[in-house]
């Protein structure tokens, strides 16, 4: 009989498999507040960082430096192409979570993935972030993604897969339902 391998993935098994049983034990540990902070620099630009979190009964420390991000706009939405829109990492934050639960649920069902890659587009009108139509929603009208998989399993199996991602992934599933935004001058 063959033993489970450690690593399956890229991911640790034996830490995932300790991870779930320390959730099941304690379901409080399975709450976690992420942050953001944000500073407008000029026009179109503003940066993020993010640092600090809070999971798994406590204030995370494992970062000692901020991760920065630049929100820009391109020519023709009047920016200078500083950095990625705010819509655009939208994409990058949906992309980067269905893969992720992608991957570890294949982990956790003992699928080897070879080869995963997504496009992703999103289609907007921007005469309802300028006010120009009510009728116009000011978001995204629809997010097509389009994963290539190549793994060890049967195309039911990656079907399967798949519906329990979209089902699973906190950024899809943030995404697609209402979730309440509280906005509030501070």
């Amino acid at each position: 009989m063959n033993a489970m391998p450690k690593m399956m993935n890229g991911l640790d098994m034996d830490a995932a498999m300790a991870t779930i049983a320390a959730i099941k034990a304690d379901a409080s540990l399975g709450k976690f507040q992420f942050r953001a902070k944000n500073k407008w620099i000029n026009g179109g630009v503003n940066r993020s960082t993010i640092m600090d979190f809070y999971g798994a009964g406590q204030e995370d420390t494992s970062r000692q430096t901020a991760f920065e991000f630049t929100n820009g706009e391109p020519p023709v939405l009047l920016g200078n192409n500083e950095g990625a829109n705010p819509v655009e990492f939208l994409l990058h934050a949906l992309a980067g979570c269905v893969t992720t639960t992608f991957v570890l649920h294949a982990m956790a069902r003992g699928i080897q993935i070879s080869e995963l890659s997504t496009d992703l587009e999103g289609d907007l009108d921007v005469q309802g972030l300028l006010g120009l139509n009510d009728a116009v929603s000011p978001g995204y009208e629809q997010i097509r993604i389009k994963m290539q998989v190549k793994a060890d399993c049967s195309e039911a199996e990656l079907n399967d897969l798949l519906a329990f991602t979209q089902q699973h992934s906190p950024v899809c599933n943030t995404v697609c339902r209402p979730v309440p935004v509280e906005i509030k001058i501070a």
